[in-house]
């Protein structure tokens, strides 16, 4: 069921990308929202709560206004209604909708549909990761000299902020085969998920941004911890995604790490 509700949201979403809709600032120039995140958001959150009257939601434009983001251990959905607003407003085709269900804080299903180009990345906790139906397979590469990396410059335009991920890219680039900036965390860790990419890393990501592709990349074979090695927490703000032990562990000493204000 929640499927076929992502899918309809993705028809909203291939229907108005690029297509110069009302768009709003959140914290900076940098850190947008258009009335399509808020349309796809109502949507989803619409028709779950139909389908599971007594789950908790947590949504991205929802604590953007006010609401509080709490993970229990109740079934909760995390939803975010368009992972990478800005290549969306752009007309750049990485663009997602990111629904998890979490249980007990445990996220057992993670849905991430990309409608532009028409992937469906879903996984069910112990039961494998797919695209389209395809199973998927990390590459297995866990050396740094061979591993293309996906890292992003992020929204925040603070200059010591700038500084730390800079230098943090400056200190991966020096040691990986390559460097790329997509613009979709949720997206991101399924290219890992899929053998497209080797890892990807971030400070300041949402709880909303990893929760579903967190469990695609797992299942897939991949290793998702916080970025000093321990284990994730959705609500830390901090995530590496790699395809292997061992790259993620090159990738954590590699990286100088800040703590953030939780979710």
């Amino acid at each position: 069921k929640s499927l076929e509700v992502v899918k309809e949201a993705g028809t909203l979403v291939k229907d108005a990308i690029g297509k110069g809709k009302s768009i709003e600032t959140k914290s900076n120039f940098a850190d947008l929202v258009t009335e399509t995140d808020k349309e796809v958001e109502k949507l989803l959150i619409g028709k779950l709560k139909n389908e599971f009257p007594t789950h908790r939601f947590i949504g991205e434009e929802s604590v953007a206004a006010g609401m509080k983001c709490e993970l229990t251990g109740d079934p909760t959905w995390i939803i975010d209604p368009v992972d990478g607003t800005m290549n969306f407003v752009h007309g750049f085709p990485v663009v997602a909708i990111s629904v998890a269900l979490a249980v007990n804080k445990q996220v057992v299903i993670g849905i991430v549909f990309n409608p532009v180009m028409d992937r469906m990345y879903t996984a069910q906790l112990g039961k494998g990761a797919f695209c389209n139906g395809h199973r998927l397979r990390t590459s297995g590469v866990s050396d740094l000299s061979k591993a293309l990396i996906v890292a992003e410059g992020g929204s925040n335009r603070d200059p010591a902020r700038m500084e730390f991920v800079f230098k943090n890219m400056h200190n991966i680039i020096k040691k990986a085969h390559g460097l790329r900036s997509l613009g979709s965390a949720a997206l991101n860790m399924c290219f890992v998920a899929a053998g497209e990419a080797d890892a990807y890393y971030e400070f300041g990501i949402h709880c909303w941004d990893m929760a579903a592709a967190a469990l695609i990349a797992t299942e897939a074979g991949g290793t998702v911890v916080d970025t000093e090695g321990g284990p994730l927490n959705l609500m830390n703000r901090r995530v590496i995604c790699a395809a292997t032990q061992g790259l993620a562990s090159v990738i954590s000493q590699s990286l100088d790490h800040i703590q953030l204000e939780s979710d």
